[in-house]
């Protein structure tokens, strides 16, 4: 999913609001506990329901996060629900993780293959592009049955592309000229 503009910029300045309080892992640990809770069918139509009262979904915020929990995450998602916001909730928490990422480096590297690879396999793919690019790989997978075989890996701004749909168009290039 990608995140919205909007997502981006409350998961910036939750980032470094965390990064400045040394919280990072708290904020991480907390955001996920509240993505998971909202992922819950009742509870997210708890939140979306006008029908209930704002009092009734900031006692429930104060419920979803236990006493350990950060108050400025907490205070983050009372402003969400104030502005309406609180669908933007999954890119936020997506966004802020990925610049956790970034902050310890560690490259997200989308990773698409035509099946599904089985764990060996993509413990070699992840080492691989770990080699290539000089960093640790945290990696997202997708089955694309569209690339035939072969893999198709995004690392930032770089493309790797060793798909089998891509070598056949590249014959076909070839022998066309």
């Amino acid at each position: 999913m990608a995140a919205s503009g909007a997502a981006k910029r409350y998961a910036q300045a939750a980032f470094e609001l965390a990064k400045s309080q040394h919280k990072l892992d708290v904020w991480e640990r907390d955001l996920g506990r509240l993505l998971t809770a909202m992922e819950n069918p009742t509870v997210h139509e708890f939140f979306e329901n006008p029908a209930i009262p704002d009092d009734a979904k900031r006692h429930a915020i104060g419920t979803l996060l236990p006493d350990d929990a950060d108050t400025f995450v907490r205070n983050l998602l009372l402003l969400m629900l104030d502005r309406g916001r609180l669908d933007l909730l999954p890119g936020l928490v997506e966004t802020f993780r990925e610049l956790v990422l970034v902050d310890r480096g560690i490259a997200i590297a989308n990773i698409t293959t035509a099946i599904e690879l089985q764990p060996a396999e993509l413990r070699e793919v992840v080492a691989q592009i770990g080699r290539l690019v000089g960093k640790e790989i945290e990696p997202r997978t997708y089955v694309d049955p569209a690339i035939i075989g072969g893999v198709v890996v995004h690392v930032g701004d770089t493309l790797i592309d060793g798909s089998v749909r891509t070598q056949i168009a590249r014959l076909r290039e070839q022998m066309v000229h």
